[in-house]
């Protein structure tokens, strides 16, 4: 059945692909020629079935170059405005590929975010909040998308191209078009803020300006092998009422509460984290996700099993599957899960075990120390033992 479903979806994609790329280059060609309409038709007529596949696979072989080469672009414009702008290179993803600075080499890692197909992670300058760069470093990727969209438009307008060639350029031209709109117009994407959105609100929100930079600045540390508990204290400082609708201000909540995971205080923690699933609603789904995970956990050490029962849905389970090779939080879950909720110590300590042989895969360094010291430390603790002893 699994195999049935793929070979539809491969063949779904190729007859979209190759719509979209007839109609790109119905458009092309109308737009950028003195041909019109009624005679493209009568041109297409002609077209034997064979002609018609091979432009149909040549539109969509150019979509699947496209939109990668045009992620890269537009990261690309992140990374170079953020240099320019002062702040310091962190990791340039592409789609799950990672490129980081590790010990002064490059290395490339496996991390992926839902609802992102590229991220370029830079750290800020050291200066205060209200005098740290934002604006250029967010508007970098619209601004390298509209420079493609020029030159692409110069090449098709002033040199003669082949036939593939040119089908190319026009498919890429009308996806640039849609990048530039996805990121350009203020909007939020899967829930997500785009940049145009960020931007907006990085300029009229002191919060949300300085819950951008102590991201930043975190992720940068914990990249680095920096556990939250050790971070300066003044970052995860409690701001006040929670704004759970900005994903920017929303995260320094996040911060404060992941700290005191990795500082193991764990009814502080759970108590932040019932309330932000008490207005899961508001929060930008990712988010959401994240804190379903965190109560999950902080249930199970706090002894509310018959909540995290509740709280473990296939949905879930579905998530963390997803994302445990790439964030050690997961297996750090699942490990509290085989503990406190099936009783089952071996399970959980081969789930320890695991993430200690491949820590060094990991992206989050100071994120894998702090979730292998909680798993050390639940597995050695008493009460967990009593759990299971008492089971014999």
């Amino acid at each position: 059945m699994n195999i049935i479903k793929t070979i539809l979806k491969l063949a779904a994609g190729l007859i979209i692909g190759a719509s979209a790329g007839m109609i790109f280059v119905t458009l092309g060609i109308v737009i950028f020629t003195d041909m019109s309409f009624d005679t493209f038709l009568h041109k297409l007529a002609t077209i034997n079935i064979s002609d018609g596949i091979t432009g149909g696979a040549i539109g969509v072989l150019s979509a699947i170059i496209a939109v990668p080469l045009l992620v890269l672009i537009h990261e690309g414009g992140h990374l170079v405005c953020g240099l320019i702008s002062g702040y310091r290179f962190v990791s340039f993803r592409i789609f799950n590929m990672t490129l980081i600075k590790d010990n002064g080499r490059l290395r490339i890692k496996r991390y992926a975010i839902a609802g992102t197909g590229g991220q370029c992670l830079l750290t800020p300058p050291d200066k205060p909040d209200d005098k740290v760069p934002v604006i250029l470093y967010n508007s970098g990727g619209v601004l390298a998308n509209l420079l493609a969209l020029i030159a692409a438009l110069a090449i098709l307008l002033t040199v003669e191209l082949k036939t593939f060639v040119h089908e190319f350029i026009l498919i890429f031209i009308f996806i640039d078009i849609i990048f530039i709109i996805i990121n350009g117009v203020p909007m939020k994407v899967g829930g997500i803020s785009n940049d145009a959105m960020n931007v907006l609100s990085l300029s009229r929100n002191k919060l949300a300006r300085r819950g951008f930079i102590m991201q930043l600045r975190a992720n940068a540390l914990i990249q680095e092998g920096i556990r939250p508990k050790d971070m300066p204290r003044e970052w995860f400082i409690d701001t006040g009422a929670v704004n759970y609708k900005d994903a920017l201000e929303f995260s320094m909540d996040m911060m404060r509460a992941s700290r005191l995971l990795d500082m193991m205080q764990w009814e502080e923690a759970y108590r932040l984290f019932d309330e932000f699933y008490r207005h899961k609603s508001e929060i930008i789904p990712i988010y959401a996700k994240e804190v379903e995970c965190e109560l999950l956990f902080t249930s199970l050490v706090t002894g509310r099993i018959e909540q995290a029962r509740e709280l473990f849905t296939d949905e879930l389970k579905k998530y963390i599957t997803q994302y445990q090779s790439m964030m050690s939080s997961k297996p750090r879950v699942l490990c509290a899960v085989a503990l406190f909720m099936e009783h089952d110590r071996a399970k959980a300590l081969s789930i320890y075990e695991s993430v200690q042989r491949h820590s060094d895969d990991y992206l989050m360094q100071g994120e894998v120390l702090s979730d292998l010291d909680i798993m050390k430390t639940i597995l050695n603790d008493n009460t967990a033992e009593d759990c299971v002893a008492s089971l014999a």
